[in-house]
């Protein structure tokens, strides 16, 4: 798969823009300000529906422009797929997929798959544990329209909860937290399987890509679970959903004063933590910087050699200031 071609009008800084890259590799060269990854970004935005840059729709728009437009078509073993986004200053964005509305907007990420580096990434390995959870369950949703909905399950039945806790504090009742008690163990306990099935994946290929990019030593993990003991062997644990789901809810019921107090839910997979390793080595705390950015890479290349076994093709790779 590769672009065929792309077209901005009012997107960032381009009034507009028409490109059509060859069908190998590609690159863009220019001055710092050029517009360089804001290009990368709106390929990236006609697969993931998002910027890549983790900012709003409407800092897409052109100063003084009412919406931005992206069109872009790609070239698929099946024919050319486009993908037309209109991003309105005002009201609701507007996507179609050859020319109709999508069913459901992960239709479009995996039919379209993209995988993107930017300089940022290195923040998977640096900074907190939202990174690397992150880049899990979008990896996890892109080779898997499935997870992708069980994500959506568990986020709907985390913020029910919350909201619950928000509204009534210390005077939540139990036999609400229980109905969600249930709901976010269930669909909680998919995702985090979910991950323990990618990790699987991963792991080898992770081992491989960083000795590419230059590393020596062997890549290992450790997966820190706010509802269990940290675990660093898949064999150490049953993956099966319905344990998972049991561990979480046990969790869940002991810490109920504490989240009445905290007005938040404080057990489940959206607080867990996936700490990688270079030997024993903690990549984020004992790392070199060059050894963290390698690492970096190598997750992005790791993604890419995962979604292209999955796809049978490769998906379209972008590196924004790869060296």
């Amino acid at each position: 798969m590769h672009l065929a071609w792309l077209s901005l009008r009012d997107f960032r800084s381009y009034p507009e823009l028409e490109l059509r890259p060859g069908s190998g590799l590609n690159v863009l060269v220019g001055r710092n300000g050029a517009g360089k990854t804001s290009v990368l970004e709106a390929v990236s935005y006609l697969s993931a529906l998002k910027s890549f840059r983790r900012v709003p729709d409407d800092a897409l728009i052109r100063d003084g422009a009412e919406a931005a437009i992206i069109r872009g078509g790609f070239t698929t073993a099946s024919g050319e797929y486009t993908v037309e986004v209109e991003l309105p200053r005002e009201g609701r964005r507007r996507v179609l997929a050859n020319a109709k509305r999508p069913k459901r907007f992960s239709d479009v990420s995996s039919d379209v798959p993209v995988v993107a580096f930017l300089p940022d990434d290195i923040d998977m390995v640096k900074r907190g544990p939202a990174y690397r959870r992150e880049y899990l369950d979008d990896l996890a949703a892109q080779l898997s329209p499935v997870t992708r909905q069980d994500q959506s399950d568990f986020e709907r039945a985390l913020r029910q909860r919350n909201a619950l806790l928000r509204n009534h504090g210390p005077e939540t009742s139990d036999a609400d937290l229980d109905a969600w008690d249930h709901e976010v163990s269930r669909t909680g306990s998919r995702v985090a399987a979910s991950r323990f099935t990618l990790i699987d994946k991963l792991l080898p290929v992770l081992t491989d890509t960083y000795a590419r990019v230059g590393g020596s030593e062997s890549v290992g993990w450790r997966y820190e679970p706010n509802w269990a003991e940290p675990f660093s062997d898949l064999k150490d644990i049953d993956r099966s959903s319905e344990t998972i789901a049991a561990a979480i809810a046990q969790r869940l019921g002991e810490r109920r004063r504490v989240d009445r107090e905290r007005r938040s839910t404080t057990v489940g997979p959206q607080r867990d933590d996936i700490t990688f390793l270079l030997g024993s080595r903690s990549t984020r705390t004992q790392a070199s910087q060059g050894e963290q950015r390698s690492m970096a890479l190598a997750m992005r290349l790791g993604a890419y050699e995962l979604v292209r076994n999955s796809m049978g093709t490769p998906p379209v790779l972008l590196l924004d200031d790869v060296f």
